[in-house]
Order: structure tokens, then sequence, then C-alpha cells
């Protein structure tokens, strides 16, 4: 698909993370029932960087950090694929796990042009000083995507703050 602004057809891609709250994955499991379309579960590991991704599945990658070791086949996490099927139990949607290597936001706009996703889902980092210092630096995943790629980016607070409540990197304590 081209950059036109259009949605696609091949389902919903949402970003999922160890440890990371369910909210995430159940928004993006209702929206693709709503759609009718099937889910994309995609984890990327930041630590290592994509040498080749098979027409399988399989994606090769190897570590930035020569002190790693060198595990060729990427393959996903157990204890997230036993939380993800938890909460994908029962729902009737039909879901696939995608694991990926380098950086989240290029490897998701990757992924959602191959699979033709009509939406990206991500979450934000939960509160804390250190999670709001290292998103300030690096930049968050949906602004990166919002950036690089045509699709809608649905974020998913997880620790939103009231009103009167300063934000995170606002006033960080002392």
């Amino acid at each position: 698909m081209s950059g036109n602004g259009s949605t696609g057809s091949g389902g919903v891609l949402v970003a999922v993370v160890p440890g990371q709250p369910t909210a995430v994955l159940d928004q993006a499991a209702r929206l693709a029932d709503d759609l009718d379309v099937p889910l994309v579960c995609a984890n990327v590991d930041p630590n290592r960087y994509l040498v080749s991704n098979y027409v399988d599945g399989t994606v090769v990658a190897l570590p930035y950090d020569p002190d790693l070791p060198e595990v060729e086949e990427e393959t996903f996490d157990p204890e997230l694929e036993s939380d993800i099927r938890e909460v994908m139990n029962g729902r009737g949607v039909p879901y696939t796990l995608k694991q990926l290597a380098g950086d989240p936001a290029w490897a998701l706009a990757r992924l959602a042009d191959e699979m033709d996703a009509r939406y990206i889902v991500v979450g934000t980092r939960e509160a804390g000083l250190r999670g709001s210092l290292r998103e300030f630096f690096n930049g968050s995943v949906a602004v990166h995507l919002a950036h690089r790629q045509h699709r809608p980016i649905i974020v998913v607070p997880l620790a939103p703050v009231s009103g009167s409540q300063a934000l995170p990197w606002e006033y960080p304590p002392v």
C-alpha cells in the first residue's frame, strides 16, 4: 500500500512488551473484534538488530552489544506468549505473534506495511522519573510512528494523571 492515507485490510497491529499492563492488548483485541479483522501481537527487542527476515516469519537478529550471546533466531518470549494467551482466551479473535528486532518504531512500521495493517496500537510508558526521562531523550514510539508512516496510531494510556496534577516531566522530584 502506498502512503496515501488510506487504512489497510490486514488487521490490527499491537506492540506488546513483557510486564505491560493488559489494557493495551485488551483495547487492541476489542478493536480487532469490532472490525472483524485479525490481531498481530508484536514484540520488539531493541537490544538486537535485524539481520534477515524470512517469509515464514523467522527473524534472524544479532545483539548490538558484542558481550551478549549471539542467538541467531529470535523467539517470542514464552512468558509474554502465555500472558497474551490468557488475555485472548475465549475472545474469538484470531491472533498471531511476531518477534521483531531493532528500533521499535521502525520495526513496527515495517511490519505494518508487510501486513497492510489498519491501525497500530501502542501503550504509553508508565509514570515515573526514569521512564519519563528515557521517553524525553529517546522519544516515544507513538511519536516516532506518527512521523514515519501513514497508518493511524492508537495510544492506550497506562497511567494517566488528572488535569490538576503535574505531568511526570514537568516537575521531577528533587
